[in-house]
């Protein structure tokens, strides 16, 4: 199909296969965003060190400073698509990936019953959690079918922001082995002949059976769908800023939007995985009722969903101007604001977690009076030395009238500062 689209554009058919960089095929839509990332730091770095400007902008500093913005701007952009399509490609992918995963752990959990079968023999307790795996991943494979081009199984577990979720993910892991733990026990109450038998796998149901594991199924479940609440709660009230993914990663599970490790995120991963791997064991061990999650572990795993609940409401914070002040370079003389200055916002919250990237920072704004100013890319080697999130320099238009005028940030993610009155002289 690439192929023949490819023939149709008058392209070349062999740069699809492999090599393809163009971008708008799985093949090519990695290799094409990775060329387009190493192609913008290339230039970004010329810009930082002076070269590539035109000469009719070279004798000006603010009419450079403006060009090497727009130019930054505009292949900032042109990345961003590219990396677009990029996720796009690769959730697309991604539900064979995780049905390949999905059916090697049920050939691996066919392994490990067959070595311990040897000399214990083989039971209806095995054949049971044999059967519960294949039923368990045939469903996750047609809801990976179904969702192919959303991630496939992982589509619940993808939050908003097109991030891996960790509330969800760990919710998601306890409904499995519950899931799969009521499985094992319906597929031996359906081979069991004894009366006597039946009746005590009944009774592995019962609530005082499985209350500590039951009772972590609701909090973990409660959790996942609390935390959307106060996150889209917040992101409304302006408390939070939250900037949409490229595509999700593993390590969203244990990061923050900006890809630092958050210590909420990772007890809670820990502990939970923890708690998880005991109960599967037990499981083995006990296969004839739920797995007696003992109160001391239950305990643990409450504790710290309260602390990864406590992380949520804690984090973010609205961006504010703490002050603005005229910019001043060396041999300037002490001056008020005036029309055509530079002015450097001073505050905190300015860059969002997420968006240190080109084409979110060329979205910021800073409002001067009634004029939106865009906040110019100032590039150094290896990053941008403006926006900062702690400082912005941005001119004053000379469509501002002299007088006080207010001056408002809007980050990328739309949450406007507070605003900050000025005076601006003639």
């Amino acid at each position: 199909m690439a192929v023949q689209e490819a023939r149709q554009r008058g392209a070349d058919p062999a740069a699809h296969e492999g090599g393809c960089t163009c971008g708008d095929c799985p093949h090519g839509a990695r290799e094409g965003h990775r060329r387009a990332v190493a192609a913008f730091l290339v230039k970004r770095d010329e810009y930082a060190t002076g070269q590539g400007l035109p000469a009719a902008v070279a004798h000006s500093a603010s009419a450079s400073r403006q060009w090497v913005s727009e130019e930054l701007a505009q292949a900032a952009e042109a990345v961003a698509e590219r990396g677009r399509a990029e996720g796009a490609a690769w959730l697309a992918r991604l539900w064979q990936r995780t049905a390949v995963v999905v059916w090697a752990g049920v050939l691996v959990l066919l392994l490990v019953q067959a070595l311990t079968a040897i000399g214990a023999g083989w039971t209806s307790a095995r054949t049971a959690g044999l059967l519960s795996a294949v039923l368990v991943a045939g469903a996750l494979t047609a809801a990976s079918w179904l969702h192919r081009a959303r991630g496939g199984a992982l589509a619940p577990v993808i939050g908003e922001d097109n991030r891996l979720s960790t509330s969800r993910a760990v919710a998601g892991s306890w409904v499995l082995l519950v899931a799969f733990a009521v499985l094992v026990l319906a597929g031996r109450l359906a081979a069991a002949s004894d009366h006597r038998e039946r009746d005590a796998l009944i009774d592995g149901l019962e609530l005082a059976r499985g209350a500590g594991v039951v009772t972590v199924l609701a909090v973990v479940c409660g959790i996942a769908v609390l935390v959307r609440r106060v996150v889209g709660l917040r992101v409304q009230g302006q408390r939070l800023q939250k900037v949409r993914a490229h595509r999700p990663r593993a390590a969203d599970l244990l990061t923050d939007d900006s890809g630092r490790g958050s210590f909420a995120d990772i007890q809670y991963v820990v502990i939970n995985g923890v708690a998880l791997a005991f109960a599967a064991v037990r499981l083995a061990r006990r296969p004839d009722q739920l797995p007696d999650l003992p109160w001391g572990l239950a305990v643990v795993v409450l504790v710290s969903a309260g602390t990864y609940l406590a992380g949520k409401y804690a984090e973010g914070g609205r961006p504010v101007i703490l002050s603005v002040v005229r910019a001043r370079e060396a041999g300037d003389l002490d001056a008020p604001i005036r029309t055509g200055d530079d002015i450097e916002i001073r505050g905190t919250g300015f860059v969002p977690a997420g968006a240190q990237g080109a084409d979110r920072l060329a979205r910021m704004v800073v409002r001067v009076g009634p004029v939106n100013v865009h906040v110019p890319l100032v590039p150094v080697v290896g990053g941008f030395d403006n926006p900062a999130d702690d400082l912005l320099t941005v001119p004053v238009p000379a469509e501002v009238e002299p007088g006080r005028v207010d001056v408002q940030v809007v980050t990328a993610a739309g949450v406007e500062t507070n605003r900050y009155t000025i005076d601006v002289t003639e």
